[in-house]
């Protein structure tokens, strides 16, 4: 397994960082912990996270806006979570998403489960090359089944909580 995927972690609520941030300062966060893990929809863009995506999102109210242009954990949290979400989820859907995470647990709770189980999925997929124990796969198959799996994950969370 690619050691560097095996190493991916996001930080927890406990190692977000406890002071406000600016806009650039929160950026250069984002940017250090997901360039290597997320891609740009827009390939001639070098930066994979910008000032005017956060402006965007609390625009479109999917974070609440910086209190003195400020950004405390709470945004923090919430953008790792678009940030990594938009690469399977329209931002409509990642909106309803957080609310339901937000309706079910506090935000500490939530974000830390949500971090937990990406490194686990990213963890599983990586290292496991059998969905059954007892069939061998090619590098092909296994693949061709991750992208399928990522498929049906996501028509789940659409049919059954956002109801599409």
């Amino acid at each position: 397994m690619n050691t560097e995927i095996k190493d991916f972690h996001l930080p927890r609520w406990n190692e977000l960082p406890n002071i406000d941030l600016y806009i650039d300062q929160l950026v250069t966060l984002l940017e250090y912990y997901l360039s290597g893990y997320i891609k740009n929809d827009n390939e001639k863009e070098e930066k994979i996270i910008t000032k005017t995506m956060i402006n965007n999102y609390v625009k479109q109210n999917v974070i609440k806006p910086p209190v003195n242009k400020k950004y405390n954990k709470e945004h923090v949290a919430s953008l790792f979570v678009i940030f990594i979400l938009k690469q399977v989820y329209s931002i409509h859907d990642i909106k309803k998403l957080i609310s339901l995470a937000m309706e079910t647990s506090p935000i500490e709770q939530a974000y830390n489960r949500f971090c937990s189980e990406l490194e686990k999925a990213i963890r599983i997929v990586f290292a496991e090359k059998n969905y059954v124990k007892t069939s061998r796969l090619s590098e092909e198959q296994y693949i061709l089944r991750n992208v399928v799996q990522s498929f049906a994950n996501k028509l789940y969370v659409q049919r059954v909580y956002l109801k599409k």
